[in-house]
């Protein structure tokens, strides 16, 4: 269990990047036992999403046609159950196993890098869905998909339509990604029972990793300074956190 000095050295990058705090009425909505469903649930998705999207990015950008293969397999089982209702607990329990090498499809500076990044993350982020719906099956919360809130969509429509910029912009993106979650973790896990608290705290040093990871990887692609796109995705990202919205997730603006 991290201390609190650990916790606040681990939120102190993510405070200083993120452009607003998550509102006071999202938590207080987010903390009520009614709601507990709902937001274990989103947060089992925006798990799987966080793969897929690493997976795209490697499939995209860095590996060979076999190699995409490979990552496509390895999240399947994950979206059957997701979106198929196909396959439980049990089925999903021993198939974050992957050990396929991905083999680099050109000979940019970058394509290691993001192979070796988006891979741990990946891994990660599928040990943290199993690890979501365990806590929901003794919740006795069954699983139901539910539609994605308008977060990742808002920033994403913002993306630049030619390269290297669109894979500069997606990187971006996701840092902001990882550094709400984390921040939402942090902020609600004083609020939850001690087994969801405590897997919360656990989850900050690789939420806050990942988050560093992304912004590391955008600044690599590109020898033009990003920091100035940077607050432009930061302005758009507080505004979808602090302005009304009718959708409550994990992700969800400011509650109606």
């Amino acid at each position: 269990m991290l201390s609190n000095l650990e916790i606040s050295s681990i939120l102190q990058p993510i405070q200083t990047f993120l452009q607003c705090d998550t509102p006071k009425e999202w938590l207080a909505k987010a903390q009520k036992p009614e709601n507990l469903a709902i937001i274990l649930t989103d947060h089992l998705l925006c798990e799987l999403k966080a793969g897929q999207s690493a997976m795209l990015l490697v499939k995209k950008y860095a590996a060979d046609k076999s190699s995409a293969l490979f990552l496509q397999d390895w999240l399947k089982p994950y979206e059957e159950f997701a979106y198929k209702n196909i396959g439980n607990i049990e089925t999903l329990k021993d198939k974050n196993n992957f050990s396929k090498s991905i083999i680099v499809k050109s000979d940019s500076s970058y394509s290691q890098q993001l192979i070796d990044k988006m891979v741990l993350l990946i891994k990660e982020e599928l040990h943290h869905f199993y690890q979501v719906l365990e806590i929901m099956a003794l919740k006795g919360i069954q699983y139901q998909s539910v539609p994605a809130s308008r977060y990742a969509k808002g920033m994403f429509s913002h993306v630049k339509t030619y390269e290297p910029d669109t894979l500069v912009d997606k990187l971006i993106i996701g840092a902001y990604i990882e550094a709400r979650s984390c921040e939402r973790f942090a902020r609600l896990a004083p609020y939850m029972d001690a087994d969801i608290s405590s897997f919360y705290v656990s989850l900050l040093r690789s939420e806050a990793r990942h988050f560093q990871d992304y912004l590391n990887l955008a600044q690599s692609i590109t020898q033009k300074d990003i920091s100035t796109r940077i607050q432009e995705f930061g302005q758009i990202e507080a505004e979808l956190i602090s302005s009304p919205d009718q959708d409550f997730k994990f992700h969800s603006g400011l509650p109606e």
